[in-house]
């Protein structure tokens, strides 16, 4: 009898912990559990003291999406898949609604919520074979959470590489061997670190072959994502277009979110990014819709005939859908947050670095360029009072700075959304009498300033901005300009240096390579501290970074319009530990594409093929894009 009873009672206690194994039951705020799913009740429905089977028959399931890895600590990592009896995404819409509490995510009291459960077991291996066990798990997912299973792999080792499978419990279902690599101790040293460093890819406009390309090639350790992950907007026709997106509709409830992010994990180079490396993401805009901020984007506002045009969903509804489908999806860790939507976090990677990820787009922007105030925000652009953070995010960024330098990290490596450098956009789409995009943090002139001073005032150098949205790439000596004298000949004046990078596949200037680099020429003729542009390719850039110095390799996709292998290297750049600046000559004095303030533009046309290692020229890619029909 007492057997039965310790038989029971272990069952209860393996059950209740498979449940708990799940962290996408849980809240996106470790300081408010509340806002997560109740948990007991879906244990009631589907049963408490559950066998390790699902309510499905085996043949049903399948692992629709591959695995994922993200957000590497040094002892432990985030593991991710989904484990569904459909590649469709769960139809449960609602998130809040009457008096329920905010952000309360219960679907039982909205809809008719499966009564099946669906587990799985989980392993990270030293070894490719997965035989050496470091460690494993249980872990229940229901449609609650739109079948999906994100599980947080402990008791590992500093920067090291380990392997990873999901298996249906009781089956031989087996998802694909994924990969990853936790993050180096803060006082551990490590000669190099690479990182993959993306923006931006709109998936009718063509294939993520960006993504494969630095997988294929397999020389870096992360990849870092710097948002706009997925566009809200609709193209092409199902059943006609190839790319056409699902569903056929601008996003605003939560099946829209869940199956566009599903829709874009298809990508076969997409699935495999995120199979070989662990993931370090933050999201721009587009993740809930263009131009966002605080309280609207461009197209919908906090007013009752935004409400009435948009069917019912308000502002924060539709944010709110959007950050649910977006922490179910990604692996990303449940990040603590006091008041709002945090996503913004640092990582200390050994005394070589401090990847500090920032949002300045969602949690406490002030309102930006919504495309009918364009004048309006030109007049305030320099006031006191706008951030693109809010207080709060300022306030940690500034000290996380200071932290940085105190702790003796050799460089401060910023990833954020959108252009840092002040870029005259005359000659592109600006005007003489508003020459900013103020979207960009030219729009919010005096939190750059607050930047800045934290930087002179406290001496902190070896710094590199990050940046993504603009579908260009803009290179450039980080300068206060006006404020403290800058050499753009020689560099001298600088704190640090910007890589910004164009697009996945989002459109950039358009054109022909001719016609985009005349572009760039006129870009980099009107701004001191822009260095290179580039306009015309759609890609990604690595850096390897070092005690010594930073490099940074520029690479554009010759066409996005078919999946293939290749890319083109556009330019390197390199900067020295102690420089601020870039190394002159810059980029050697010869980029492929683009324009280069002091050099040439030499264009080859020289392809590399990731998937079989061969180089050749090439000059058979007229079409860049996916093309539509106008009638969609």
């Amino acid at each position: 009898m007492l057997a039965s009873i310790l038989t029971v009672a272990c069952l209860a206690v393996t059950t209740i912990a498979s449940w708990d194994g799940n962290i996408n039951f849980n809240s996106p705020s470790l300081q408010h559990r509340d806002l997560g799913l109740d948990v007991a009740k879906i244990q009631k429905r589907t049963g408490l003291v559950a066998r390790q089977t699902t309510n499905f028959t085996d043949s049903q399931l399948n692992f629709t999406h591959g695995v994922a890895s993200g957000d590497p600590y040094p002892t432990s990592v985030i593991l991710w898949t989904r484990l569904a009896p459909s590649l469709a995404s769960d139809r449960s819409n609602v998130t809040v609604s009457g008096t329920a509490a905010f952000y309360n995510h219960e679907t039982e009291e909205y809809i008719r919520a499966s009564k099946h459960k669906v587990c799985t077991q989980w392993r990270i291996t030293s070894d490719a074979n997965l035989t050496r066990v470091f460690d494993h798990g249980t872990a229940y997912t229901t449609s609650d959470i739109d079948f999906t299973i994100k599980v947080e792999a402990k008791k590992l080792r500093p920067f090291t590489t380990y392997y990873y499978q999901f298996t249906q419990c009781g089956t031989t279902n087996r998802s694909p061997v994924g990969r990853t690599r936790t993050s180096p101790s803060a006082d551990q040293k490590i000669d190099k670190i690479g990182l993959a460093v993306y923006s931006c890819s709109n998936y009718p406009n063509g294939y993520f072959n960006a993504y494969g390309n630095a997988a294929r090639k397999d020389r870096v350790d992360y990849v870092i994502h710097l948002g706009d992950y997925i566009y809200e907007s609709s193209v092409g026709v199902q059943g006609r277009d190839a790319r056409a997106t699902n569903p056929s509709r601008a996003l605003l409830t939560l099946y829209d979110y869940r199956t566009r992010i599903a829709q874009y994990r298809t990508d076969a180079d997409l699935q495999l990014s995120h199979q070989k490396f662990a993931w370090i993401a933050t999201w721009d805009d587009h993740e809930v819709a263009n131009n966002g901020y605080r309280d609207g984007f461009s197209a919908m506002n906090n007013t009752e005939d935004s409400f009435l045009r948009f069917g019912g969903v308000s502002v924060d509804q539709r944010k709110m859908n959007a950050v649910r489908a977006y922490f179910e999806w990604m692996p990303i860790r449940q990040v603590n947050m006091d008041d709002n939507l945090r996503i913004w976090r640092n990582f200390q990677m050994g005394t070589l670095l401090d990847l500090t990820m920032l949002d300045t787009r969602n949690y406490d922007r002030s309102i930006t360029d919504l495309n009918y105030n364009t004048d309006y925000i030109y007049k305030i652009h320099d006031d006191a009072g706008r951030s693109l953070m809010g207080s709060q995010q300022e306030n940690w960024f500034y000290k996380t700075l200071i932290s940085s330098k105190k702790r003796g990290a050799a460089w401060r490596i910023i990833g954020n959304q959108i252009v840092f450098s002040r870029i005259n956009i005359t000659s592109w789409f600006g005007t003489f009498e508003n020459p900013y995009n103020e979207d960009q943090w030219d729009g919010y002139a005096k939190n750059r300033a607050r930047t800045f001073q934290t930087l002179y005032d406290h001496d902190i150098g070896n710094n590199i901005m990050l940046a993504g949205d603009s579908h260009a790439n803009w290179v450039s000596d980080l300068v206060w300009l006006d404020e403290h004298p800058y050499d753009s000949a020689t560099g001298e004046g600088a704190v640090g240096v910007e890589f910004a990078g164009t697009a996945v596949t989002s459109s950039g200037f358009g054109g022909t390579i001719q016609s985009a680099n005349n572009q760039s020429s006129s870009l980099v003729r009107d701004n001191s501290e822009l260095q290179w542009n580039e306009g015309y390719y759609r890609g990604y850039y690595e850096l390897q970074i070092g005690y010594d110095a930073v490099h940074a390799s520029y690479y554009g996709m010759p066409t996005v319009a078919t999946r293939n292998p290749l890319e083109i290297s556009l330019a390197n750049f390199t900067v020295v530990n102690g420089g601020n600046k870039l190394q002159r000559p810059v980029a050697g004095g010869k980029v492929e594409s683009g324009f280069i303030k002091t050099g040439q533009v030499q264009m080859t046309n020289l392809t590399y093929n990731t998937q079989n290692q061969s180089w050749a020229v090439r000059n058979d890619f007229n079409q860049m894009f996916i093309s539509y029909p106008r009638t969609t």
